[in-house]
Formats: structure tokens, sequence, C-alpha cells
């Protein structure tokens, strides 16, 4: 019996990495050879893990996952949409001061570096058009309407996951952690509908073939050790999140009070086309899970979604902002080994039964 299992993301960068880039400019030419080392010494340390599935560890995505393909751009404000997390701190969006809308950079050009040092295939994150919508402010940008903006975004998109696919990503993850949050934000529901509408507006320019590679996350946030809608009940996020058109789902669990209430939810609105990745590990928690207790993480939640549908990752990325250095490249990858361990010692006990 095999269960596959793969990462989410990103992976602490080197020290010597972030304290260069504190003292320059992210794109500096200067810093090219210090990408290149971090990300073939992330491939490197992931391959070792003995992870069938890596990631380059987004080593590149300055400053974090939500903003990577916009930062820099001149019609932009750093004065956009609020992240309050519960540790205090507040991270924050760029807004949108003009139009047209386009990408600066697109995570296809990430993925053809990864491809170089891979020897395991490879999984590339792309953030969601709905957390990109929240650029455009309230109130309407003169000469560019809500509707322009919408049809840019959802062709930039469209544009980056298509050359992701096409340059040999093993599959597509959309980053949809504003899922929850969007329930915090407005508990009507309304505001995640429409997320989860724009987000399909986006998905249904892809066939049935493609939509088997493309896979959503979603989580509570992770950003030095604290979350930023984990009060939010899960129940008013997953019966709607299942109605995405996507092959795959990476779902946060490790981190849950109850993980067997939430894995009766999923069992309850999964799709039987849908594959679910349930989070077994906690990036946020320091200590390094034992393979017997992600074993039996896994065994749990194979009483509630069907072996041939289910699979295993991290709750979350292991540092999605990249100054966040909470926990550290040993941990991170101390705690992929021990998910990648665990599983197979799962699939093993499924498949004797």
């Amino acid at each position: 019996m095999n269960i596959p299992t793969e990462p989410i993301g990103s992976i602490p960068r080197p020290l010597r990495l972030l304290e260069a880039i504190a003292t320059r400019d992210a794109a500096d030419p200067a810093l090219e050879p210090m990408y290149e080392e971090a990300i073939r010494d992330t491939i490197e340390r992931f391959e070792a893990t003995g992870s069938p599935v890596i990631t380059d560890g987004e080593q590149r995505k300055y400053h974090n996952f939500w903003t990577y393909s916009v930062h820099g751009l001149p019609n932009t404000a750093p004065d956009g949409f609020k992240i309050p997390f519960a540790a205090g701190h507040v991270r924050r969006m760029l807004r949108l001061t003009g139009g047209p809308f386009r990408y600066k950079r697109r995570a296809d050009s990430y993925l053809e570096v990864a491809l170089r040092y891979a020897h395991v295939p490879v999984k590339q994150a792309v953030i969601s058009p709905s957390a990109l919508s929240l650029m455009y402010p309230p109130d309407e940008i003169p000469g560019y309407s809500r509707e322009e903006f919408i049809h840019d975004l959802l062709q930039e998109h469209e544009t980056e996951i298509r050359s992701c696919l096409r340059k040999g990503a093993h599959k597509v993850q959309i980053d949809f952690t504003e899922g929850r949050l969007a329930v915090k934000i407005d508990p009507s529901g309304n505001l995640l509908h429409s997320f989860i509408d724009l987000n399909n507006l986006a998905l249904s320019r892809f066939s049935a073939e493609d939509r088997r590679r493309i896979g959503v996350h979603t989580c509570p946030g992770g950003d030095r050790d604290s979350t930023h809608s984990a009060d939010v009940d899960y129940a008013e996020l997953l019966p709607s999140l299942f109605e995405l058109k996507v092959g795959n789902f990476c779902i946060a669990l490790a981190g849950e009070k109850d993980r067997v209430r939430v894995l009766k939810i999923i069992r309850n609105f999964m799709k039987p086309d849908q594959r679910v990745f349930v989070g077994v590990v906690a990036p946020i928690d320091p200590r390094v899970e034992t393979p017997e207790e992600i074993r039996d993480r896994v065994l749990e939640a194979a009483e509630y979604i069907p072996a041939g549908q289910l699979g295993t990752t991290d709750d979350c990325g292991y540092s999605p902002f990249s100054d966040d250095t909470s926990t550290t490249r040993d941990t991170a990858f101390a705690k992929i080994r021990a998910r990648v361990l665990g599983t197979a010692l799962a699939a093993d006990m499924i498949g004797g039964r």
C-alpha cells in the first residue's frame, strides 16, 4: 500500500542569506550565488529526508509566499490589507494604486532553477487569485475598474500555472491560507463564497487532466509560531473548500484540537475524485514529532478517508514569510523526515490489514 506524501513549500532560509538580504535590495545580482547555494543545499537536504516529492524551499520567494509575484511593482503602495496574527504582529499586503495589473515575476522561474538540481519530482506553489484580489482597494481606482482588475488577475494566474505545468512541475499547489481568514473577517460567509467563486473562475480554464495535477492548500496561517485564524471552526470552511475544482487538497490538521471532528467533516464533504493530504506535522510546534506519532495520525485519518484518496503533508510551510527564523532548517528537515518515515509505517500497516 502506498500513501503519497509531499511538503507544502517553504523551508527557513540560511541565516547568511537573510543577513545579506537585509543590507541590500533582494534583487541585487550580487546575491545570485547565495540564492543558488541556498536552493542547491535545500534540495540536497530535502532529498536526503527520503521525501518522494520536494520543493525548492521557496528560497527565492521574497518577501513571502503571498506577494512574491507583485513585490516591487511601481503601481502599488505598502499600506494594503492587514493580516493580524495571534502573537500580536501584523503582516500587510500591497495596495494596488493603478492599472493594469501584471505579475512582476512568476513561480515557474523558481521551478526552472529547482529542476536543475532535483533528482525527484518537484512541486510548485503559487498564490491564489483570491489572495491577490485583496490588493484592490475598497474604493474603485479611477480609470481601472474592479472588473478590469479581475480580468487581468485571472489571466496572470492562468499563465503562471500553465507555465509551471508545461515546465515539468509534479503538481501545482494554490496557496489558499486566506480561506479560514475570510470567515473570521466576514462570519456571514459571503467573502469566503466570493473567494471560492473567483478561484473556480480561474480553475475552469483548465482541463480535467490539468486539474488532477493542481491542488489547493489551506491552513490557519503560520508565522513566528503563530496563526491568524486557528480560532475559526473548520466546519465554516471545509464544505465550501471541496467545491474548488481541483484534484488535491492539503489540509492543516496536526495542530487542530479535535482532529477526529475535522476528519468527519472531510469525510462528509470530499468528493470521490479528490485526494486529501492531511497535515500530520505541525511546523509551528518546535518539538520534532516521532515517526510513530505520525504513523498513528495517518492511521487515525484512514478511519475516515479511503486509503486510495489519502495522502500526508505538513500543516504549513516552515517559513512562509522569509524573515521568520522561529524554526531552524535542521528542525524543518527533521520534521519532514519523520513525516516520510511515519507515513511509510502507516502504509505498511494499512497494506497488511
